[in-house]
């Protein structure tokens, strides 16, 4: 199983792929997303984005993560792939 995963900042899509789990920085954490996870919605703080097993990430500032049916679309105001 594997999520869809999609980065998108004001200027451009950053990512769209598939990717066996995702860590992003939410306002109050680290969150961690896995298949089958929980339907959710959380604002992004400033932090390192990391796609997989870490090759694919971006640093981010502000935004929300949305996951619903194994999808995750990252929508963030700011961001550089690192």
């Amino acid at each position: 199983m594997a999520l869809k995963v999609s980065v998108i900042s004001p200027e451009a899509t950053l990512f769209e792929g598939e990717a066996p789990s995702l860590t992003a920085p939410a306002f109050d954490g680290e969150v961690g997303i896995l298949p089958m996870h929980a339907p959710m919605v959380t604002t992004l703080g400033a932090g390192v984005l990391r796609i997989g097993d870490g090759q694919t990430r971006f640093q981010v500032e502000g935004g929300f993560l949305q996951v619903v049916d194994d999808v995750v679309r990252v929508v963030t105001e700011k961001a550089a792939k690192l």
